[in-house]
């Protein structure tokens, strides 16, 4: 094809044209006509600078990349302007030069051209590896399931120009058997209803080929399958709500060990993006085939997308895991005590009521306080968590529900019982000796008398006994009796003086309030250092790296009475009060406990009340856990 050369039609370069050797030819522009948009067109202009230069700088501006060849005279003095042009040739210049001349003009064009090509692609490459990057890091951040999902399809569907989309996921039926689950769709020009299913998982579908053979498969019309295919497309969906798939690109997401997790299926690849397909015109002129750098994108975000897909399922495990961890652990705990059965939830349930509360707040102390998921959270295993360490206190002092346990109370009313049969033969032997000396019957009465007196006597200190066992606050002058019960003593079958009560024994009838001495309640007292030596041989994350803190001040009162470590105010944080508030509350309106009666609602919070006004309670949170009620949270329906 001849090399078009551009000049105006009366210049004086003309003339030079036509001399030209074979390979060229002429394009003259009448001067009147010449226009912005004609000069457009032309890529080597040949021009007199004399008499063409001024009107052709002016027009050369629309085309930035025409090359202009211009014939001077030795005298031309030239202005900043004169410098975009590609060459100057002094006189008349012979036909060789000449054309020389437009020759490198010519290649110096093309060679402009491809350097800015190669720059595109060189933009366009770079754009897509930074859309690669940026969006491998938002599927590599997303914890949520169905975000991430959604975030893959969005994003395959975005830097491919897809109208539509779907995605499939592969579920284990058995260890032979796998199904498709019609997981997401999403469409551009169609606003659709859309409901979850499962299919086969064969290669009679185009998704479940894909699935099976791991290939990635582009039709550049999906109504024109070739016949040799296993796979079919349906149409039924086109056919109801008036759309036409054409091209469609199907892909499985991989997992590094080449194992199909799902297949992701994009449709439509568009010109333009943002435009919407309504018409058959939009179909025909608006879709074309995949070309090979999408079909290439495609292939490197599935296998981003897989290998994020995978890592969330391990997350999901991870914490499902771990929640079956927790809940086994609370169980193991509440088993040792059936009688705080669920105890630990209810704190849960109503903490974290209390924070969600507390992180609506705007006004007050705790305006500023707002809680993350993942906070929200670590208040959560802190609450749920928060008695574990009762598994090393001694399981006898744990369920202690009276002042003797129980085997001390058998061994004492087996012992009351020996004492009455004792004293029922010690009357006899008096009954049979007397009468052996020859009394009257009339006269043993004295003896049935003394029987019974003393019996009911007997049977008073064992009432004295069973009262003093209750955990309720000891009567004034019980402790002087119990002394003089402990005096009584009594002759065992081998002959040898005992007690009526052990020193041990009076010791614990003697606890002036609830069943444990003030060892046992050390005891009790010592699970806080238990569950937090427990929780921090966890290797928590660092975004719930605070539930051994949270959890071991559960029983820390404001004004430094609580314990184990007579924390004040200012070294409990936020958390801390609100599940100590929760705990306090649940303690006393649980159900019936054998060492104490359930407190009613409304009473349960006056004595909140009250220890909020003795400075042991938060007073803000008291009143939100009033205001917002959250004790309401565990009531029974």
């Amino acid at each position: 094809m001849a090399k078009k050369i551009w000049h105006f039609e009366d210049s004086p370069a003309a003339s030079l044209v036509r001399k030209l050797p074979k390979g060229y030819s002429s394009h003259p522009v009448p001067r009147g006509q010449a226009t912005a948009d004609s000069v457009k067109k032309a890529e080597v202009w040949l021009a007199d600078y004399s008499k063409d230069a001024k009107t052709l700088q002016k027009l050369a501006q629309s085309n930035p990349r025409l090359k202009i060849v211009y014939l001077t005279k030795a005298s031309t003095r030239f202005t900043p302007k004169d410098k975009k042009a590609f060459v100057y040739l002094t006189g008349r210049p012979a036909p060789a030069a000449l054309a020389h001349a437009l020759d490198s003009a010519f290649e110096a064009r093309k060679l402009a051209a491809q350097a800015t090509a190669a720059n595109d692609r060189l933009k366009r490459s770079t754009h897509e590896i930074r859309e690669l990057n940026r969006i491998g890091v938002a599927l590599s951040s997303e914890k949520d399931p169905e975000k991430l999902l959604n975030l893959i399809l969005s994003a395959s569907r975005e830097i491919t120009s897809s109208d539509a989309g779907s995605l499939y996921l592969v579920e284990e039926v058995s260890e032979t058997e796998r199904m498709l689950r019609f997981k997401l769709t999403q469409n551009d020009s169609l606003q659709t209803t859309f409901t979850e299913f499962t299919m086969p998982l064969n290669r009679s579908s185009i998704a479940g080929y894909v699935a099976d053979t791991g290939e990635v498969l582009h039709l550049p019309d999906a109504y024109k399958i070739p016949k040799p295919a296993p796979y079919k497309f349906n149409r039924s969906f086109d056919a109801e709500v008036g759309y036409r798939t054409r091209s469609m690109l199907t892909i499985p997401l991989k997992n590094p060990k080449d194992e199909v997790l799902g297949v992701l299926q994009l449709i439509n690849c568009k010109r333009t993006f943002s435009h919407t397909l309504k018409t058959p015109a939009d179909f025909d002129k608006g879709v074309t085939p995949y070309p090979k750098d999408y079909i290439d994108l495609a292939v490197s975000l599935a296998s981003q997308a897989a290998v994020a897909y995978e890592n969330n399922i391990l997350y999901e495990n991870i914490q499902t895991l771990f929640e079956g961890f927790v809940k086994a652990s609370v169980t193991a705990i509440e088993q040792r005590d059936p009688t705080t059965s669920g105890h630990s939830f209810r704190v849960s349930q109503l903490t974290c009521g209390l924070a969600e509360a507390a992180d609506k707040v705007t006004t007050g102390l705790y305006a500023d306080l707002a809680f993350t998921r993942d906070q929200l959270k670590e208040i959560r295993y802190a609450a749920l968590l928060h008695d574990f360490g009762k598994v090393g206190v001694r399981e006898e002092v744990l369920v202690k529900a009276k002042k003797l346990y129980p085997e001390q109370l058998t061994i004492v009313q087996h012992r009351f019982d020996f004492i009455r049969k004792a004293l029922e033969a010690d009357i006899l032997r008096k009954k049979f000796g007397a009468m052996k000396k020859g009394a009257s019957v009339d006269s043993l009465t004295e003896f049935d008398s003394e029987y019974e007196r003393r019996l009911s006597e007997l049977e008073d200190y064992m009432g004295f006994i069973l009262e003093s066992n209750e955990p309720t606050v000891l009567p004034e002058g019980n402790f002087d009796r119990l002394i003089e019960v402990a005096k009584l003593s009594y002759v065992d079958p081998r002959g040898i003086e005992r007690p009526y009560l052990t020193p041990e024994e009076v010791r614990f009838l003697s606890i002036p309030k609830g069943s444990l001495d003030s060892d046992e309640r050390k005891q009790i007292e010592s699970h806080v250092i238990h569950t937090y030596n427990f929780l921090n041989q966890i290797p928590w994350t660092k975004d719930i790296k605070d539930v051994p803190n949270i959890a071991r001040g559960h029983h820390e009162k404001l004004n430094g009475k609580g314990y184990p470590f007579n924390l004040r105010a200012p070294e409990i944080s936020p958390q801390t009060r609100m599940m100590t508030i929760s705990d306090i509350f649940d303690a006393l309106n649980a159900s019936d406990r054998p060492y104490k009666k359930a407190v009613p609602q409304e009473k349960a919070l006056k004595i909140l009340g009250f220890m909020m006004k003795d400075g042991e309670l938060d007073p803000i949170l008291y009143q939100l856990f009033l205001d917002a009620k959250i004790f309401q949270l565990t009531s029974k329906a």
